[in-house]
């Protein structure tokens, strides 16, 4: 069943009626309401291409947590193949938040790191809604040391509203653990290509996305803190989180003019919850031609590269 966001409404009442014009179809005459169905469709597909055109910053937000959006495990089903997940961080133990390991895209042996966020109630609380604790990075700071050592590209697929905030984690080392991972991205001598799929949140975020392509699908959003946070840090009222997204300026369509991503990967009419096959196959797209881009330089001039990137960011603006 098709979940709606408050703000789809006209839609969801266009595709109701059109279920319900099928179902007495499969009761009656459907030649009778063929064309009803064909007009009603059309409509519902224009006014979900007119809606989606103008999307406001904190409704790309709500479509960047949709409950059916894809999760970081279809990407890998969907694009990996022999893929070997490894777990702890040889220190404390381990976190589900993150899934790490090594598989084949598209033919090329790869470490692949991803937040996972879940699709149930009982996956959403054994990943911890992708809220990563230390151990979480600094596994993943150990898989990207390891695949340096082989020489092997590290893709990272981005989705969390942060990192975690109880009292474990910040007993742990959460700052710590997560400028280690950040420190491991800058330190490869492989190409590395990052995409937020989802939410890109705060230092969560940034630990296994210092990469040298950062990618973000249409209706994502990347921000220091949530819109909830900022607006109860600036006006001590969460209800202001819509202000705080357009202050934020955190679609991937501002963030690609600043030149904090590099290229924008688009979703399917209506969010990639629509059509997840597509979606997936031009993330896979994108991502490989990132990692053609990349295929040429040698790790000096890689970890340059990547440097370049972050440093110039922001200077264009001065």
């Amino acid at each position: 069943m098709r979940a709606f966001l408050d703000f789809e409404k006209p839609v969801a009442e266009l595709e109701a009626k059109v279920e319900e014009l099928r179902a007495l179809g499969a009761e009656g005459d459907a030649v009778s309401i063929s064309d009803d169905i064909l007009r009603l469709e059309a409509k519902a597909s224009a006014a979900l291409k007119e809606l989606y055109g103008s999307l406001t910053p904190w409704q790309k937000t709500l479509v960047a947590r949709h409950p059916n959006r894809p999760r970081f495990v279809d990407y890998c089903q969907h694009l990996l193949t022999e893929f070997t997940p490894l777990a702890g961080d040889r220190r404390f133990g381990e976190d589900e938040a993150i899934v790490a390991g090594f598989g084949r895209f598209r033919g090329e042996p790869v470490c692949i790191i991803g937040q996972e966020k879940g699709h149930t109630t009982e996956t959403r609380i054994r990943h911890n809604f992708g809220m990563a604790r230390p151990e979480g990075y600094r596994k993943a700071a150990r898989l990207m040391e390891m695949a340096d050592r082989f020489g092997l590209p590290v893709l990272s697929f981005v989705d969390t509203a942060g990192a975690y905030p109880g009292i474990d984690a910040e007993e742990r080392g959460q700052a710590e653990a997560i400028a280690r991972s950040t420190e491991a991205c800058l330190a490869l001598g492989a190409p590395n290509i990052a995409i937020v799929i989802g939410e890109g949140g705060s230092g969560g975020a940034i630990a296994i996305a210092t990469a040298n392509r950062v990618l973000m699908l249409e209706h994502s959003v990347y921000s220091v803190i949530s819109p909830e946070g900022a607006a109860s840090i600036l006006w001590r009222d969460p209800t202001r989180a819509q202000d705080a997204a357009t202050a934020m300026k955190i679609t991937a369509q501002d963030l690609l003019r600043f030149g904090v991503i590099d290229e924008i990967v688009p979703e399917p009419p209506g969010g990639a919850h629509r059509d997840p096959e597509a979606l997936l196959a031009r993330a896979g797209d994108a991502i490989e031609a990132g990692l053609r881009g990349l295929g040429g330089l040698g790790p000096e001039e890689i970890r340059r590269h990547r440097a370049e990137k972050f440093e110039a960011i922001g200077r264009s603006l001065s």
